[in-house]
């Protein structure tokens, strides 16, 4: 049995990676060709980082991605505060309506940010991108930072009170740093929704920008270029050197406080 479930995982391992080992290799093709590897070739790494409009989609998506993660981690954490000091029949209720925009359909959600934004006359492009982004992330934070604020919090908070200490310092020294677990895995989980939406962003962007996502289904119509595999394997050994910095610093910690 045991070797049966290492197959299976290795199999699952194969089917998940594969593809991803596939790309890499092409994007290191001569040739344009998916089909046959002629030879090694910086040549679409070179025309990646020369083309206007793919650097342009980078930046767009990145920094929009950054931002979106920032304004919906500071608004979520604040909603997370004032919910915990309302009665506990509101809270519920709140966190109840907090869970819809997470089971609602990611169409559903841009074609109502998309009429919203015409109804207002807002005229589409970056900052609604932006504000589309911060709002169906605010709901994850929520998520996240919730369940880090307990009773032992509270009770902590006051009674830094009773000893003296400010309201803001206590919140400094006790609240923040139990809140900061739930708040760096929520802001980091809005980063890397907001990288990967597409439909959200289809909807709500204006003409003449693009992220990532939609250059991406704009060069499917078209054929896609090799440089779309560079940009991909830029991004996937950047994310697997990320978590590898992470998961070691993690071990490192853990092992110091053993």
């Amino acid at each position: 049995m045991k070797r049966l479930g290492k197959i299976y995982i290795l199999i699952i391992m194969l089917f998940l990676y594969l593809p991803i080992l596939t790309l890499m290799v092409l994007s290191f093709n001569e040739a344009k060709s998916m089909a046959v590897f002629t030879r090694f070739s910086l040549h679409w790494y070179a025309e990646l980082f020369q083309s206007k409009l793919m650097l342009g989609a980078i930046v767009n998506t990145f920094s929009i991605a950054i931002l979106a993660a920032l304004i919906a981690t500071i608004v979520g954490t604040m909603a997370v505060l004032g919910i915990d000091a309302m009665k506990p029949r509101t809270e519920n209720v709140l966190l109840a309506a907090n869970n819809i925009p997470m089971l609602n359909a990611d169409i559903v959600t841009g074609i109502a940010l998309m009429l919203f934004f015409l109804m207002i006359g807002v005229p589409r492009g970056y900052c609604t991108i932006l504000f589309s982004h911060a709002t169906f992330c605010i709901p994850y934070v929520i998520l996240s930072v919730r369940p880090r604020l307990n009773k032992n919090t509270d009770k902590l908070y006051e009674a830094a009170l009773d000893l003296g200490a400010s309201e803001k310092y206590a919140f400094r020294k006790i609240v923040l740093p139990e809140l900061w677990p739930g708040i760096s895995s929520g802001f980091l989980l809005s980063f890397t929704m907001s990288v990967d939406d597409f439909i959200i962003t289809y909807f709500t962007r204006g003409a003449g920008i693009n992220t990532i996502s939609t250059l991406i289904y704009s060069e499917v119509k078209i054929g896609i270029r090799p440089s779309l595999f560079a940009l991909s394997t830029i991004i996937f050994v950047v994310a697997l050197v990320t978590l590898i910095i992470v998961n070691y610093k993690q071990n490192k910690a853990d092992k110091m406080a053993a």
